[in-house]
């Protein structure tokens, strides 16, 4: 419906295999962790364990309420409403136990007593088993392994455990005291740099996401990219593209930006002439591109810069181009499969107009503008969400003075005290469906940030990162290229049990220093590498999981489909190479060298693309496929000679290709 007839009003729908009394009682923990949060964003910030406590113990509650120990499809029944109260009581006891007895913890420091060891060994399984249920049973073996691990050694509580393992991951063991006074009772652990990020930044800009979508934002990006780009050769598919750099920098899984544009762009991009596999492909690739999209990156621009120690408008401002990078590649792919299939653009009619989309959705626009000016005068990234947020309910407050005000008056319509009530009434459940929504979506990333802390402390403990990074120089031989590949398997098989957040901070505690030190990488530029290689598994075969949420919707088969996307998000895989070899375009340089290096990076993309999809203006053969290959390949090589001749190649290659292509168009006027 038209906002212009009446404000939008939408309720949420409740999960039909929940009781209803559950489903209050998840309402009710999430809207009080949305409230917290928000009171120690902007308005009384809190001390470390207080803050990372309190996040950590509701957000369990709420992860072993919304999943049943069964599933959650399962009803619970009477022994599973025994299992899920004890740990309900553990998640409470475990997060509060640090709030309220902090200050005795602190004074026996290192002397710990047995009520610390019960309670942070209840806290190991605890968070285990929330993660088992909200992230997936991936997650939860490899924090059990590497809780194992510690304990594996020759004066470890399991010496046993280090007859299984290489010698070069052998360390001295810890007991059970030594363990959890690392993982529970200190900073290197459950309440790491992971969970404290989760716990601040992060949570405050995904409630901003949550808000949006209830208000109907991603409807607003996807009319936006529509109005924009739907008249054009794959308009649809184009669109996509656009519509989830939109949506995705503001949302923090490639997965779920799939499901929300993906409902409206892939049934549209089938009806204009893309295959299935193709629909699902592209849909894929461009939502996982939202995850390296500025501002939130997926939240990896908030933990790039607490492991880096940069401002957050630093990673912000370098990540601009390769985002664009990036999407530019993935947007060729879309317009070269237009031309070579010979897709035309959707009619007038069927578009939505810009300016009807400008006029029912600006509102939407308010909000980000604040976000990136709060940001831009480097105010606090937690404040700054807390604005946001404030924002929104703002402008939504406004929409409906205006339309009483105004707009119902202009259509005859008589404002009565029962309509203002039943608005009243529609706003407020919307503002807890935000609430709501915002803690749900981060009950994941945050279960998964405390997994990782959890890694992260035996990782430090143990000394492994140290270990990991002689492997990777021993197996490397200190080849750069071999190095980057090691990292991209390892990505690769991280994704199979992790998701992207974690994946990226256990692979740079892991190999970060081998990257840094060894191989001489700048650290930021390591970092962004990391980053984007652990996006991997969302579009690469066998694992593909945006991929594979994109068949769901386009209904081809998954690993059709996942080579597809696999295919279309060449850049994730090529961008970060340059990086490394062309580290200018991030560390910045003299302005000629930026935009030297900016140019031939986007022109090697095209080449690249250009050469896979075996077309451009019209079809490539073979040998000149294969030139303009080695063509874009001289381009990544940090010799200026090289990208010359490189460029060169590609410019006089796609030049023949495209006077071919007005030879042809030539010939069939005059045949006409």
């Amino acid at each position: 419906m038209n906002e212009t007839t009446h404000p939008p009003v939408d309720s949420a729908k409740p999960n039909p295999v929940q009781p209803r009394p559950v489903l209050w009682l998840i309402t009710l923990v999430a809207v009080t962790l949305s409230l917290f949060q928000l009171y120690s964003a902007g308005i009384e910030p809190l001390g470390l364990f207080y803050q990372r406590s309190i996040h950590l113990a509701l957000i369990m509650m709420l992860a072993i309420l919304m999943f049943p120990v069964l599933g959650p499809n399962r009803k619970r029944g009477f022994f599973s409403w025994i299992i899920d109260v004890a740990f309900l009581s553990g998640a409470f006891l475990t997060g509060f136990y640090i709030t309220f007895y902090l200050d005795e913890i602190i004074n026996r420091a290192g002397f710990w007593n047995d009520t610390d060891i019960l309670v942070g060994s209840i806290a190991m399984v605890t968070v285990l088993e929330a993660s088992r249920r909200a992230v997936g049973l991936g997650m939860t073996i490899i924090g059990v392994l590497a809780f194992l691990y510690a304990f594996a050694g020759p004066r470890g509580d399991l010496p046993w455990l280090a007859d299984w393992m290489p010698g070069i991951m052998s360390h001295r063991g810890y007991n059970l005291d030594r363990v959890i006074g690392q993982l529970y009772l200190g900073q290197e652990g459950l309440f790491g740099l992971p969970l404290g990020v989760a716990a601040t930044y992060i949570f405050v800009f995904v409630l901003f996401g949550a808000f949006l979508e209830c208000t109907g934002a991603g409807r607003f990006f996807i009319d936006l990219a529509y109005a924009a780009t739907g008249r054009q050769r794959g308009g649809p598919a184009k669109a996509a593209v656009l519509a989830s750099a939109g949506m995705g920098s503001i949302s923090g899984s490639a997965i779920a930006n799939v499901v929300t544009t993906g409902a409206f762009t892939i049934p549209l991009m089938k009806r204009l002439g893309y295959s299935p596999r193709q629909a699902g492909g592209i849909e894929a690739a461009a939502s996982t591109g939202g995850q390296i999209t500025p501002p939130l990156m997926g939240a990896g621009a908030f933990l790039i810069a607490e492991f880096t120690g940069l401002p957050y408008l630093e990673i912000v401002k370098v990540s601009i181009l390769p985002a664009i990078m990036y999407f530019a590649t993935v947007y060729l792919f879309v317009h070269i499969i237009a031309l070579k299939q010979g897709m035309q653009g959707m009619a007038r009619s069927e578009l939505p107009q810009m300016r009807q989309v400008m006029q029912d959705g600006w509102h939407f626009l308010l909000p980000l503008g604040i976000l990136v000016y709060l940001l831009m005068i480097n105010m606090s990234p937690m404040r700054v969400g807390f604005y946001a947020i404030i924002t929104i309910v703002l402008v939504a407050i406004l929409r409906y003075a205006v339309w009483f005000l105004f707009i119902a008056p202009r259509q005859g319509q008589k404002v009565t005290a029962d309509a203002i009530k039943v608005v009243a009434r529609a706003g407020l459940t919307k503002l807890i469906e935000g609430l709501e929504l915002g803690a749900r979506n981060a009950v994941a990333v945050s279960m998964a940030c405390a997994v990782a802390g959890l890694i992260v402390g035996v990782v430090g403990l143990t000394g492994l990162g140290l270990k990991f990074s002689a492997m990777m120089m021993a197996f490397s031989g200190g080849n750069i290229l071999l190095a980057l590949l090691m990292v991209l398997l390892a990505s690769l098989v991280l994704g199979m049990g992790l998701p992207v957040t974690a994946s990226y901070i256990v692979l740079i505690v892991l190999v970060g220093p081998a990257l840094s030190a060894e191989f001489g990488i700048p650290l930021l530029i390591a970092h962004l590498v990391v980053f984007w290689y652990s996006q991997d598994s969302n579009v690469t075969p066998p694992i593909a999981l945006a991929a594979f949420a994109g068949a769901a919707i386009s209904g081809s088969k998954p690993m059709e489909t996942s080579f597809q996307a696999w295919k279309f998000a060449k850049g994730l895989y090529l961008v970060p190479l340059f990086m490394v070899f062309n580290p200018e375009i991030i560390m910045g340089g003299p302005v000629p060298l930026v935009i030297w290096n900016g140019f031939i990076a986007i022109a090697a993309l095209m080449a690249f693309a250009a050469a896979l999809e075996g077309y451009l203006f019209v079809r490539i053969s073979l040998i000149p496929r294969l030139l303009i290959a080695a063509g874009a390949a001289a381009v990544f090589y940090p010799n200026l000679m090289s990208e010359i001749a490189g460029l060169a190649t590609i410019t006089i290659f796609l030049g023949a290709n495209w006077i071919a292509s007005r030879r042809t168009s030539q010939h069939g006027e005059v045949a006409g």
